[in-house]
């Protein structure tokens, strides 16, 4: 084991990642309806969350560049838990519409890059040891599930007025679990998305086509998520339902993960054609959603969040290593990352707000089914061209000898 990696630092990392999953779980799933409580619309919390998506792409490479250049993201991460839990008290008891929007954006630009700078400290703490970065994702993944589940279940019992004292309990054990680690000997440098890779990724029309199709099968995904747990209360669900529901597609969701990881074979053709395959499952779980009649139906529904989300996240990470060379790849993956939850955060949230406040949720997921139809078709498409042999991704000297052509 490297030293300074001792046995007490490995288990605050598991506990830091089950407390911060779960807190998030409860902004995720959860917030929406204590937004409805205090008396907003469905537009309007369709706005807050896209106005989220568009801080959190601001947010980011602000705190990339404070980690790099302070080498200590220990305190990065502690700065902004404490920011994240000061803004929440403002949140939760804020008087007029004025302040909790402010309080959320603010709230937003702490929290949109926790998940990313977290897997950063985790990587830093475990390099040059034993342990796997999986194994700690694990323990995230056990902090969503189980703590959904208990919040379901509180909730129901209480009020959603509650939810403010699980959100501080869950954020103090956050920051507690970080406290007792010890002080880290290096950080693990996150390089910043360079210029010539952007160019890259962009003149590259091929992963371009498959950043556009990501975003018409990532738009629904991110209607769903903001909207299910109102769509689960409008049909006369309870919170414990939503609970349910959250627990299953998430501890499944381990499973998924793994069973991609050792069957899937690293190549674009079959990738391709597993991406535009799940894609299809996406379409009908969409169509499923748009016919339910009862709370349960879409509490079951949702366990399929499990095979589509944790398939398409997958693959199109493991598509986007094969489609970029090797130099520009934390460009490409920026990109990925950056469509899939940023762009399609932002059209998601007011689009899905919009058509549920006005259309009603039905026709919300109607338009779902037929946005990751054209993705589908065209993930389709591309594996097609693939298969064919229209397609071959451009090796590292290809790239050096084109640089050289052009200067």
């Amino acid at each position: 084991m490297r030293k300074g990696v001792i046995p007490s630092s490995i288990t605050s990392l598991k506990w830091f990642n089950f407390f911060v999953y779960g807190t998030m779980v409860l902004f995720t799933s959860f917030f929406q309806l204590y937004l409805l409580d205090v008396g907003m619309t469905k537009l309007e919390i369709g706005a807050i969350f896209s106005v989220g998506a568009l801080v959190s792409i601001i947010a980011n490479p602000f705190w990339a560049f404070w980690t790099n250049r302070s080498q200590n993201i220990r305190r990065i991460i502690l700065v902004m838990l404490i920011g994240m839990l000061v803004l929440s008290q403002s949140m939760f008891r804020a008087n007029t519409y004025e302040t909790i929007y402010n309080s959320i954006i603010l709230f937003y630009f702490f929290q949109g890059p926790l998940f990313a700078q977290s897997n950063t400290m985790i990587l830093s703490y475990i390099d040059g040891t034993h342990h796997r970065f999986r194994s700690f994702r694990l323990w995230g993944s056990l902090g969503w599930a189980i703590i959904a589940i208990i919040a379901g279940f509180i909730l129901d019992w209480a009020n959603v007025s509650i939810l403010s004292y699980l959100f501080t309990a869950l954020l103090f054990a956050s920051i507690l679990s970080i406290l007792v680690m010890p002080k880290l000997n290096h950080t693990i440098v996150m390089a910043p998305m360079s210029f010539k890779g952007l160019s890259k990724v962009i003149f590259n029309p091929f992963f371009l086509c498959f950043l556009l199709f990501g975003i018409l099968v990532s738009i629904p995904n991110t209607m769903n998520t903001t909207f299910i747990s109102l769509y689960i209360t409008d049909l006369g669900g309870s919170k414990k339902m939503i609970g349910l529901a959250v627990f299953l597609s998430s501890i499944l969701e381990v499973g998924v993960f793994v069973l991609c990881d050792r069957l899937l074979k690293r190549k674009i053709s079959v990738l391709l054609g597993w991406l535009a395959l799940v894609s299809g499952l996406f379409v009908l779980r969409w169509w499923f959603m748009a016919d339910a009649t009862t709370a349960l139906q879409v509490a079951l529904i949702q366990i399929l969040h499990c095979i589509t989300f944790g398939g398409f996240f997958y693959v199109g990470t493991q598509l986007t290593m094969l489609l970029i060379p090797r130099p520009y790849r934390s460009s490409g993956q920026a990109l990925y990352t950056l469509s899939w939850s940023g762009i399609a955060g932002i059209f998601g949230g007011l689009l899905g707000g919009w058509m549920y406040q006005n259309l009603g949720a039905q026709s919300m997921y109607q338009a779902g089914v037929f946005l990751t139809l054209f993705g589908t078709v065209g993930f389709g498409f591309m594996w097609l061209f693939v298969s064919r042999g229209g397609y071959r991704p451009p090796t590292e000297e290809e790239e050096e000898l084109s640089d050289i052509e052009i200067l």
